[in-house]
């Protein structure tokens, strides 16, 4: 079995480690038990966090014990690296809402039976800390021109950080130092954003264990030019379908930039290398054989391969002008607002296909629009319910938006 650090490296994950040769020795000779953490910052994952779990998958693949801490307790706070102004202030209600969404989530990616892995919330031991005592025995090993030399603090000091997100980098090493002492766990990953609360987690680990452990970031999901993938314009790409549909999530995937296909089918897929190489070394129109496989295997990993199968189906038929869609987002609207003809750029807002009519009203009159698969130019033309084949229609919205509406 390859080593686990290898298998990382080749693939494109590793951004920082505190000891290389350390790290690959110690992952070659023992079952190493690692963690990475995720704050419940809304009821999804997202495509981002997903990069994340494939390292976690990698790691357990080739032996290792995962444990997915869930931020319930350093949820509270928020991390602000990163961020220009403070979080908002969750109420605790919906964090707990949120831990409980997103718990449901892992199992699709790591194997939790018989002790493999462990899903942990902070909040059993953050929430009971009291105060004094743990500024006391911890806040000493801390100084203040370290912390705000860390980018994760330096960025914000001259727009106002507050002493209540300056705790979050004891909280997060607390962390480690917890699940250290509770489940042996020697070693952290994250995204290259948490490297100074890391190093913060191993070096009290040092100093109050006397014992070494370890961190490795991983590369943030970014496109070739450096900008962050994971957004469309309807907001982020999530992880729950009904957030983002297998549909949607399938064309995000698609129609990456044809620089980011090899990296993304590194990242986000478990085709082997060999067959990556290859796919990524396709020029021009047959990019689109490689760009279709990491949507099919990317969708695959994170629905099933049924929906998967339905995306791939409903996507070839937008490229071909079909209408066997099976998997493209749907909206239902009632035959009474049809019955006597419903004009079509209203068509397009209940959709959610424009963000105003005037847009609406642009797109039509430079050809954007096809009704199944009938260009529309005229903003003022109607459907009525003679145009649903079969109680449907397939609104195409450009190149990339797909729509059916139903008729209830």
């Amino acid at each position: 079995m390859k080593n686990a650090f290898d298998v990382l490296e080749e693939r494109g994950f590793l951004e920082q480690v505190t000891h290389e040769e350390e790290i690959r020795n110690l992952l070659a000779k023992e079952s190493v038990t690692f963690y990475i953490g995720f704050d419940p910052t809304a009821d999804s994952l997202t495509i981002g966090h997903f990069l994340t779990l494939m390292a976690m998958s990698h790691m357990q693949k080739a032996g290792h014990r995962p444990i997915a801490l869930v931020g319930g307790g350093t949820g509270m706070v928020g991390d602000p690296t990163f961020k220009t102004d403070m979080r908002r202030v969750m109420p605790t209600d919906e964090i707990e809402k949120n831990v409980s969404k997103i718990k449901r989530q892992f199992s699709r990616f790591i194997d939790f039976s018989d002790g493999k892995a462990l899903l942990i919330n902070n909040a059993d031991w953050l929430l009971d800390l009291k105060y004094v005592p743990f500024i006391r025995e911890y806040g000493a090993h801390f100084t203040i021109s370290r912390m705000i030399n860390a980018e994760c603090y330096k960025s914000r000091l001259d727009k106002g950080l507050t002493f209540f997100e300056f705790n979050y980098m004891l909280m997060q090493s607390y962390d480690f130092l917890e699940l250290f002492r509770r489940f042996g766990c020697k070693m952290q990953l994250g995204g290259s954003d948490q490297w100074a609360n890391i190093l913060g987690g191993a070096e009290l680990i040092r100093r109050v264990e006397g014992a070494s452990a370890y961190g490795v970031t991983l590369k943030l999901l970014q496109t070739s030019s450096g900008e962050k993938m994971g957004k469309t314009a309807k907001g982020a790409v999530w992880l729950d379908a009904e957030k983002t549909s297998p549909y949607e999530l399938f064309q995000y995937l698609r129609n990456v930039d044809d620089a980011d296909v090899g990296k993304c089918l590194s990242l986000l897929t478990f085709l082997p290398m060999d067959e990556i190489n290859r796919l990524k070394a396709l020029k021009d129109e047959k990019i689109n054989e490689a760009k279709e496989i990491l949507a099919f295997e990317t969708t695959k990993i994170i629905h099933d391969e049924a929906q998967a199968l339905k995306a791939l189906d409903a996507s070839r038929a937008l490229f071909s002008d079909g209408a066997d869609d099976g998997a493209a987002p749907t909206t239902e609207i009632s035959r009474v607002e049809v019955s006597d003809g419903i004009d079509v750029i209203t068509l397009l807002e209940k959709a959610r296909l424009i963000p105003t009519r005037s847009e609406g009203r642009r797109l039509v009159t430079q050809g954007g629009v096809k009704i199944n698969g009938e260009k529309v130019s005229d903003v003022t033309a109607k459907i009525f319910t003679g145009d649903f084949k079969d109680g449907s229609l397939i609104i195409k919205k450009g190149k990339k938006g797909f729509h059916k509406i139903k008729l209830v």
